[in-house]
């Protein structure tokens, strides 16, 4: 993120080629920049409720805010934005490099940092999905609209930017025709809500076993106190005597 910001300021006015000026002046408009991002803004609250759960104050109204907006983060943007942005360059790169990543940008972009941003970051997101009980969604509707507002506003964004600058920021685009752009754009988008829902059973695969947590919450009744915290008088009448008497007696009794 310093690297990004460092090459982002220092560069803005010394560009004078034309793919790279792509690159640096519509630099914060990259999807892998946003990733990058969100991915930095879920790290850091990550890091503030392991410490506040390292100092046991992680069950304060703080700390659960915390915990929801870092598994809300990391299901509905981290995820599908991360597996989407991975797999999505890498196809293009090996396709043809120059419908995602011209060879031209070799010049700003070192090798390490592009498998930073394209590599690395789907390795330690498929980690930390197996590693971290993630059973089912902390908040399903909003993590939906999380993953499909993202990818909304992002269509919003390059599809500005072409009409504005009759330029794309991917060259893949400018190989297609409109409908084909319209394919394509299906295509991103229905990837990046596959990649929200194989999340789940994946990470099943590896915590089978219900927490202690969830297996509570199924046996406590709705209202959270077995019967209303009522308890029914007993009859004084041992159990054991109750199961020995003949079936007929016990019918005519008075108990």
């Amino acid at each position: 993120m310093v690297y990004f910001a460092k090459l982002w300021i220092f560069l803005k006015y010394e560009v004078v080629d034309p793919e790279l000026w792509v690159a640096v002046r519509f630099a914060p408009a990259f999807i892998t920049n946003w990733n990058v991002l969100f991915q930095t803004i879920f790290l850091t609250v990550s890091l503030v409720y392991d410490l506040m759960e390292w100092l046991d104050r992680h069950d304060s109204r703080l700390g659960r805010k915390l915990r929801f907006t870092r598994d809300v983060m990391f299901s509905g943007l981290v995820v599908p934005l991360t597996l989407f942005i991975s797999s999505m360059f890498w196809t293009l790169f090996w396709i043809d490099r120059e419908l995602v990543f011209p060879e031209v940008y070799d010049q700003l972009v070192p090798w390490w940092f592009n498998h930073c941003v394209h590599t690395n970051i789907a390795i330690v997101v498929l980690i930390e999905t197996v590693l971290q009980a993630r059973r089912h969604p902390t908040h399903y509707k909003l993590e939906l609209w999380l993953t499909g507002g993202a990818g909304v506003l992002y269509a919003i964004v390059y599809y500005t930017i072409y009409f504005c600058t009759h330029r794309w920021l991917y060259g893949v685009f400018g190989i297609m025709t409109w409908w084909q752009v319209c394919l394509y754009q299906l295509l991103i988008w229905s990837s990046t809500f596959l990649f929200y829902y194989i999340q789940f059973p994946i990470n099943r695969i590896f915590h089978r076993e219900e927490s202690t947590t969830e297996k509570n919450v199924t046996q406590e009744p709705k209202n959270g106190v077995p019967n209303n915290g009522f308890e029914e008088p007993s009859s004084g009448v041992p159990e054991s005597w109750l199961k020995q008497r003949p079936k007929s007696q016990f019918e005519n009794s008075s108990f």
